[in-house]
C-alpha cells in the first residue's frame, strides 16, 4: 500500500515564511532556511515551498535563495511561484528542486505543463489550484495569490491540468486558508474524484484530525503551513495520530510517540486500546482499513 504523504507548506512573501490567512493577511514567521531545516528534521515526507511574490512583481525565481534552501533538505522539495517558462523550470531543478508548482502560468499557458512533463517528466509538474466558494455558482479558481478570478470550476481545471500531463494537483482551498477549521471536505472530493492523479489537499488544518479527514475525502497526500510553525512537535504528533487511525503514513524519526494517542484536545496521551481503535474506525475509510 502506498504511505499517505505528510507536506510542509512555506508560504514565502518579500523573502519571509509567512502565515496566510485568506490569501489576504500575512503574519511573518521567519527565515525559509531554518523553516526547511526544522521540517526536514522532524519528519515531514515531503516541502512545499511558494514564493507568492514573484508572480505580482513579474519576476522569475530566484535561484540563489532555492540553492541555499535545498542545502537543508533532505526531503522532496517542490517550488512555485514565478515559473512562466521552460526556462524557469530548468533553472528550478538545477538548483536543487525536485518539482516544480505551477499556479498562474498553468491557467494562461497550459502547454507549459505538457513540456515540462515532456523534458522532466510528469513527477516532477505539481498544479497548483487554489479554489474559493463564489456563492450560489460553487466553487471557482482564481489565481495571482486569490486575486484574479477565472472562468474555471476546480474539478474542471483539474482535468485539463491532468489531460496536459500534470503528475500531481495542489489543491488548497481560500475560504478554508488559515482559519484552523479543518480542509473544504466537499472540495477534495469533487476534485478527488474528477482524476486519476494525486490530489494534495491543502487549506484549513488547525488539528490532526483535518488531516485524517483530508485523506478521507480523497486526498493522496495532505498539506499544512500554518499548523506546522506553532505547533510543537506537530508533525510528529500529526502522523502518530494518523497512524493510530490506521492510516498508512511514514513515521520514521527517533521520537515516535509509540503507544500513546490523542485526548479530546488532540494532545498526546497514554492510553488503551480501545480509545485506538474508536479513532481508527471513527475517522478512517473503509478502503483505507
Amino acid at each position: 500500500m502506498l504511505k499517505i504523504r505528510v507536506i510542509g507548506v512555506l508560504v514565502v512573501k518579500d523573502g519571509i515564511v509567512v502565515q496566510s490567512i485568506n490569501f489576504k493577511r500575512y503574519l511573518p514567521v521567519g527565515k525559509p532556511s531554518i523553516a526547511v531545516e526544522y521540517l526536514n528534521r522532524w519528519g515531514i515526507d515531503e516541502i512545499a515551498l511558494l514564493d507568492i511574490s514573484a508572480t505580482p512583481e513579474q519576476r522569475a525565481p530566484d535561484h540563489t535563495k532555492i540553492r541555499e534552501y535545498s542545502k537543508y533538505c533532505q526531503v522532496p522539495l517542490a517550488v512555485g511561484g514565478g515559473i512562466r517558462s521552460l526556462a524557469d523550470i530548468d533553472n528550478v531543478i538545477r538548483s536543487g528542486a525536485d518539482k516544480v508548482i505551477i499556479n498562474s502560468a498553468a491557467i494562461e499557458t497550459p502547454s507549459l505543463i505538457t513540456e515540462g512533463a515532456k523534458h522532466y517528466g510528469v513527477q516532477c509538474i505539481v498544479v497548483s489550484i487554489d479554489a474559493r466558494r463564489v456563492e450560489s455558482r460553487g466553487y471557482k479558481v482564481f489565481t495571482h495569490s486569490g486575486k484574479r478570478a477565472t472562468d474555471y470550476a476546480p474539478m474542471e481545471f483539474a482535468r485539463i491540468a491532468e489531460a496536459h500531463g500534470a503528475g500531481e494537483i495542489l489543491l488548497t482551498s481560500i475560504d478554508r486558508d488559515g482559519s484552523k477549521q479543518g480542509h473544504d471536505v466537499g472540495l477534495i472530493r469533487e476534485v478527488a474524484g474528477a482524476v486519476n492523479i494525486p490530489v494534495i489537499a491543502c487549506g484549513g488544518v488547525g488539528y490532526p484530525k483535518h488531516l485524517l479527514e483530508g485523506i478521507h475525502a480523497g486526498a493522496t497526500a495532505v498539506a499544512a503551513a500554518n499548523f506546522f510553525h506553532y505547533t510543537e512537535h506537530s508533525i510528529i504528533v500529526a502522523k502518530r495520530y494518523l497512524k493510530s487511525a490506521g492510516a498508512p503514513v511514514r513515521l520514521d524519526t527517533y521520537a515516535t510517540y509509540d503507544g500513546f494517542a490523542f485526548d479530546e484536545n488532540e494532545r498526546a496521551a497514554k492510553v488503551g486500546d480501545a480509545i485506538l481503535e474508536k479513532l481508527r474506525f471513527e475517522y478512517l475509510p473503509e478502503e483505507v482499513i
